[in-house]
């Protein structure tokens, strides 16, 4: 099936008593047990599994195209389960401009457990030189966040191949809608469910793939069912229904963003855009190689350094300045800010997330914050 028709079915069933076409919400805890002390339904207590994200697993792996998904109630509780699924004294190799909730979870939370370095991984000699003997995973996320970097997913898992070193990709910006990482080699595929697959800025989970349930998987859904970090059921029924309409949202999206991207790269106040989409973009030709579309998140620079930035950010009426991204509406923010001290990001950029509103209107709108 096409992708269009897995978003619709691969989560949804009839309801077998109440022949509904939309499969109910579950909300029990617990389920009765058989005779014998078995569970023939195949649940037990919803920490461990409930209907509702069955459908919702089922769906993700689907899209991704992997044989299995574990969902949970954040991105950040996705990756964390990645990280906690390791042996103590593990080596992982990051980028540099990693996303930095999942970057401060290893700073802070795995130092003295977990080894990482944090390096261009878009540097075939770089990532050589960092590999070790103890080096278990490549962590890739691509695009990355916000500087809109793109990692040739193929070059980095033929060198995890080589060093039998797993590779996870974060996909959260691209969406299996525009890069199918498993696909193209990947391992395990992350996403913060929050963003495209929830869609309207109401819905807080997270996603991993696998491309093949082996005992590393097995010990990541451990972590994920005794860990408990797991979505709601009525977050489950809402991201699946949500889902059935994101290979046209993303496609709405990806529009906008294009257009919008051409308005801002020929803007006499822009220093410089970044976003896949365009022929500037320095990796334009693995975006081509590798992405079915480029996305609908950019960052652009202006000429008038951290002060021009903050002045256009707080002048604009329909692009609202918020975190996340991924929703119906267009949100904007200044990443420097956000990230902290040690921010690798230049205090003049602005990270876009563009929405679904009239690309007229959001043109207009950044239009007149840059007068």
């Amino acid at each position: 099936m096409k992708i269009e028709t897995i978003a619709i079915h691969a989560g949804n069933h009839t309801d077998a008593s109440s022949k509904a076409v939309v499969q109910p919400i579950v909300m029990a805890t617990t389920f009765k047990r058989d005779e014998d002390g078995g569970f023939s339904s195949g649940y037990q207590y919803s920490r461990s599994a409930n209907p509702n994200r069955t459908s919702l697993e089922q769906v993700l792996a689907k899209l991704e195209g992997g044989t299995e998904a574990a969902a949970f109630s954040s991105g950040n509780a996705a990756g964390m389960s990645v990280f906690q699924s390791l042996e103590p004294g593990t080596h992982i190799i990051a980028p540099d401009d990693m996303y930095h909730g999942l970057r401060n979870q290893l700073k802070q939370l795995f130092a003295g457990i977990l080894e990482f370095d944090f390096i261009d991984v878009n540097d075939s000699e770089v990532l050589q030189a960092h590999i070790k003997p103890n080096t278990g995973i490549i962590w890739i996320e691509t695009p990355s966040n916000p500087l809109l970097k793109i990692t040739d997913i193929k070059k980095v898992v033929a060198t995890g191949r080589k060093h039998n070193i797993k590779v996870v990709c974060d996909n959260t910006f691209a969406t299996p809608i525009c890069q199918n990482p498993i696909a193209l080699g990947a391992d395990l595929v992350m996403h913060s469910s929050t963003k495209y697959f929830g869609g309207h800025s109401d819905l807080m989970g997270g996603a991993l793939i696998t491309a093949e349930k082996n005992d590393w998987w097995e010990k990541i859904r451990n972590v994920q069912t005794m860990g408990g970090a797991v979505p709601s059921p009525m977050d489950c029924y809402y991201l699946v229904r949500s889902i059935k309409t994101l290979p046209y949202r993303v496609k709405g999206h990806v529009n906008n963003a294009q257009l919008l991207a051409a308005f801002l790269e020929q803007h006499p106040a822009v220093e410089q855009v970044m976003y896949p989409g365009l022929p500037s973009h320095p990796q334009y030709d693995t975006v081509k190689d590798q992405m079915n579309l480029p996305g609908a998140m950019m960052s652009f620079t202006l000429k008038g350094g951290e002060a021009q930035a903050k002045k256009v950010i707080n002048s604009l009426k329909v692009f609202t300045q918020a975190t996340s991204l991924g929703g119906v509406e267009s949100l904007i923010e200044h990443r420097a800010s956000v990230e902290g001290p040690d921010t690798k990001t230049p205090f003049n950029l602005l990270r876009v997330s563009v929405g679904l509103e009239h690309i007229d209107d959001l043109i207009a709108d950044m239009e007149q914050a840059m007068r």
